[in-house]
């Protein structure tokens, strides 16, 4: 037996343990992964029972329905309708409705706060 046979062969054995061992450790960490997805979909529910629901947004839109805030909400809807018009016919306009927009989130603002934490308290 020459030293090149002797190496080749000596390379061959290491190859073909590690390849054995890789595909060992691919077949293990496929199975890992089926077993987290497996139970991934359950900690998901968990998670999304034990969320809580920020009240915030349904208290500004029933504010942005009072009388109190209702003139504001009217505005800002003409401004956009007015400014979503004159977009759809090409026209250019200066007009962005940042104004009514500040206008009726202070207003329903200052009417969501205090029920706000009145119900998280």
């Amino acid at each position: 037996m020459t030293l090149t046979t002797l190496f080749s062969d000596f390379v061959s054995a290491i190859t073909f343990t590690n390849e054995v061992h890789a595909e060992e450790a691919a077949a293990e960490q496929q199975e890992e992964v089926e077993e987290v997805a497996e139970e991934t979909p359950e900690e998901e529910e968990e998670e999304e029972e034990d969320e809580p629901v920020d009240p915030m947004p349904r208290l500004m839109e029933e504010c942005a329905e009072t009388p109190k805030c209702a003139p504001y909400k009217h505005h800002y809807d003409e401004c956009t309708a007015r400014v979503t018009g004159a977009q759809e016919a090409g026209e250019e306009t200066n007009e962005d409705c940042v104004e009514e927009f500040f206008h009726l989130v202070h207003c329903t603002t200052q009417c969501a706060a205090p029920k706000l934490f009145a119900e998280l308290k």
